[in-house]
């Protein structure tokens, strides 16, 4: 067995941050080395300041998750750094967690993995759906924890099992029905989604979703792909688009979806951001979201944004995992973009290019800060987005003509347009429903009158 224990100065900030939202970050784990680095940054993203960190390699102990004398050890570096909560990279069981807190100084919460990322999600929550989605995960959560509560209740009669309250069966029956209640809601909200995104495929637009873990740069892309338009001048044709995608330096600044449109050569395209991934997401959680993944799970094509600054390896394990999430459900292409490649030094991007061809064969290496390869990715968006026909229209010259005219002009796109004495042909490509459509209205124009 191994471990480390780390910690700040306890006077270095406890003048700013209240006791209560300074944290110790405690992991174990089976063998090899413990890597604190994303729990912290996730603490961070609640908002807590890493006052100290511990960690431990050997199997988990069924009382206490840790070994009883590095939880000793956790105490002390509690006391030592004047932390207000442990938060422990695991899945802890509730008993774990009443164990461990009662070996801790009175009033210091423990936090698991799951409940500190919950607690980011409820304060990135500012949509009905995104509530909706994190009520729903907290439940799904509880529930598993009422139902143990509940067999151990029977088992044991004495009221108040292991300083977990008195069971209360309502308390198990409560949770399911408000897990139905809301999920019949999200189904509700996701009807109305579908159809806008199909309102805005008739329409002429190409829907492509961005995807990835967090901190790959998604929200940086989308603002360096993001046309420059006025949203109040646009409301009529997509009333939902966001001016601004946050692009912050911490995890989850994304949880509901933002769509703006994407400056391309020849398609209207919206793109969307959207939640990003986190490792060793347990089933339910990623369950919960998927109102919020259907935004991927329906676009017509899909960008999946990683890290390249990141160790092959872990680039590797992320990919695997977005690969197993994306094609369970997904049906259009999806092209991977290797992104942050500023940060590489000479020769590293083709060596992780080598590296990863078996499961990024050809990916589109860019950097969203600097704007490097973005053209390229342009490019490639256009290539991979279902195909266009082409059409060639002779019309009338006439009121409603031109104003077919313009409608081709706004829903595809118009590679000539010339005009005789009587007639205006327009040559142009756009997606086959569109096309449909322009015959249709075509063959409703009567013909110019002879003069």
């Amino acid at each position: 067995m191994t471990g480390s224990v780390e910690g700040a100065n306890a006077d270095s900030s406890a003048e700013s941050v209240p006791r209560e939202r300074r944290a110790v970050v405690a992991k174990r784990v089976d063998s090899g080395d413990a890597d604190l680095t994303e729990i912290s940054q996730l603490a961070a993203a609640a908002g807590y300041e890493v006052v100290g960190e511990l960690s431990q390699t050997r199997t988990e102990d069924a009382a206490f998750m840790f070994g009883e004398g590095k939880v000793a050890e956790l105490r002390d570096l509690v006391r030592r750094t004047d932390a207000g909560a442990v938060i422990i990279d695991n899945d802890v069981g509730p008993y774990q967690t009443f164990n461990i807190g009662g070996e801790l100084p009175e009033g210091v919460e423990v936090i698991d993995r799951f409940t500190l990322i919950l607690e980011i999600f409820g304060q990135r929550a500012n949509t009905r759906k995104a509530q909706l989605q994190v009520e729903l995960a907290e439940l799904r959560y509880e529930l598993p924890r009422a139902e143990a509560k509940a067999s151990l209740a029977k088992r044991d009669e004495r009221p108040g099992f292991m300083g977990l309250g008195e069971y209360d069966e309502s308390v198990e029956r409560d949770i399911k029905r408000q897990i139905s209640e809301i999920r019949d809601e999200l189904e509700s909200i996701a009807e109305k989604e579908e159809a806008r995104r199909e309102q805005r495929r008739d329409s002429g637009f190409d829907l492509v979703a961005l995807a990835g873990y967090t901190n790959a740069g998604k929200s940086t892309l989308m603002r360096r792909l993001a046309a420059e338009i006025d949203v109040d001048e646009n409301a009529d044709r997509h009333p939902d688009l966001d001016t601004t995608a946050e692009s912050q330096d911490m995890l989850f600044t994304t949880l509901g979806t933002t769509t703006r449109r994407a400056e391309m050569k020849k398609r209207d395209v919206l793109l969307t951001d959207t939640v990003g991934f986190i490792a060793d997401l347990p089933h339910w959680l990623v369950e919960s979201f998927e109102s919020t993944l259907d935004s991927v799970y329906r676009a017509d094509l899909v960008l999946l944004v990683v890290d390249a600054s990141e160790p092959v390896e872990s680039m590797r394990e992320k990919l695997v995992t977005s690969h197993d999430t994306l094609y369970e459900r997904n049906e259009a292409p999806v092209v991977t973009v290797f992104n942050k490649v500023d940060r590489l030094a000479p020769g590293e991007l083709a060596d992780k290019r080598g590296a990863l061809s078996g499961v990024a064969p050809d990916p589109v290496a860019v950097s969203a800060k600097t704007g490097a390869g973005v053209a390229e990715l342009r490019d490639r968006v256009e290539a991979e987005l279902p195909d266009w026909e082409r059409e060639r229209l002779v019309l009338p010259v006439s009121d409603e003509a031109m104003s077919l005219v313009s409608w081709i002009h706004d829903h595809g796109h118009v590679d000539e347009e010339s005009y005789a004495s009587d007639q205006v042909t327009v040559d142009f490509e756009a997606k086959p429903s569109i096309v449909a459509r322009a015959r249709s209205k075509a063959a409703a124009l009567a013909p110019a009158e002879s003069t």
